[in-house]
């Protein structure tokens, strides 16, 4: 993988003190520095990234396959392959399902009746366009488990082989970097330790709403969400915080700076557009930004009174926290953010 490189100074908002610039992670790995343009190749799948960034979440590759929330992306790989399907009819399926996640419009029944309807997402139609391109195209991550897991359920020797395996086997690999900090760019360490901890809080609090319900998953976010993200913290070596404009807890209120990038992700998501991350380099510490969005999962506490969030559910909230500000999104609107400080 080769690392992104940062673009654009940002100066309209407001002056940077102490020499520090902000800049967007950029696709196309533009720098701009001393009045010199650089441009660098970027190789590697976009759709790579974007799987890592929205699926990994709840399909994630490490989680064990007792303690899942989701299936794995190469289980959806394999039965939305199934039938010798075209690359564009492969994509269609995609795209239908996650426009409509419902049990009728299901392929993997199974899933569906361990794990529940996938909560509705707005992604942006592209998105999910190049997600699908690589899941098809390119060998992609499995769990340690699952092949076993795979012929158990299939019948041995069908966790390889052409479609029915690890990729559309076509000699298409793509590199795999792994998890070597030194060899990542500031944008990529930012995204990763924000990722990371997204998963622990993620995979915690669904399987919450999963076996116990909403008002056991408001109960573990007033009493865990903070060390499980401080714990975070501790293992990248770095300060993590999810700050918000309209925080839940007001330890979470966003300052200046950070309400500035707040509103550069909301004019993103008003446009159903992926959001690069910000990137703000000092002499000794890199800031990291980047945004968090509702899904149709978040609004049983985040949505609108009595039409999203039950009523003892605004009971529970406003018992909690009494100060509260973080209610009445709708779907795929910014909530909050990352704000990650690392050392360089």
């Amino acid at each position: 993988m080769k690392p992104f490189i940062f673009l654009i100074v940002f100066t309209l908002l407001f002056s940077c003190k102490d020499g520090q610039k902000p800049t967007y992670a950029s696709k196309n790995a533009v720098l701009f520095s001393n009045d010199t343009e650089v441009v660098a190749n970027d190789q590697e799948h976009l759709g790579k990234k974007l799987m890592e960034t929205n699926c990994y979440v709840c399909h994630s590759t490490t989680a064990t396959e007792e303690n899942r929330i989701a299936p794995p992306m190469i289980a959806i790989k394999k039965r939305y392959l199934m039938g010798n399907t075209s690359k564009q009819a492969f994509i269609n399926s995609l795209q239908d399902f996650i426009k409509n996640p419902t049990e009728k419009n299901a392929k993997m029944f199974g899933a569906v009746k361990r794990f529940g309807v996938m909560p509705k997402q707005a992604f942006p139609e592209e998105t999910i366009k190049q997600i699908a391109d690589y899941m098809f195209e390119f060998e992609i991550e499995q769990p340690e488990w699952f092949d076993k897991h795979y012929d158990q359920e299939h019948g041995k020797g069908n966790g390889k082989g052409m479609q029915n395996g690890k990729g559309n086997q076509k000699g298409k690999k793509i590199n795999q970097q792994g998890n070597n900090i030194k060899s990542q760019s500031y944008s990529e360490r930012g995204l990763s330790y924000a990722l990371s901890t997204k998963a622990e809080l993620g995979k915690n609090l669904m399987g919450k709403i999963q076996k116990e319900g909403t008002l056991a998953a408001l109960k573990f976010c007033n009493i865990k969400a903070y060390p499980l993200t401080d714990s975070m913290s501790v293992v990248h070596n770095a300060t993590i915080k999810r700050v918000s404009d309209k925080p839940r807890n007001p330890k979470n209120l966003a300052n200046s700076k950070e309400n500035a990038y707040i509103r550069i992700f909301k004019d993103d998501a008003a446009l159903n557009k992926e959001s690069d991350p910000i990137v703000v380099e000092s002499n000794d510490n890199v800031k990291f930004y980047y945004p968090i969005k509702t899904n149709s999962m978040c609004l049983q506490c985040h949505g609108k009174p009595t039409s999203d969030v039950k009523p003892i559910t605004l009971a529970e909230i406003n018992k909690l926290y009494p100060k509260d500000l973080a209610i009445g999104y709708n779907e795929n609107q910014v909530r909050g953010i990352w704000s990650i400080t690392f050392n360089k």
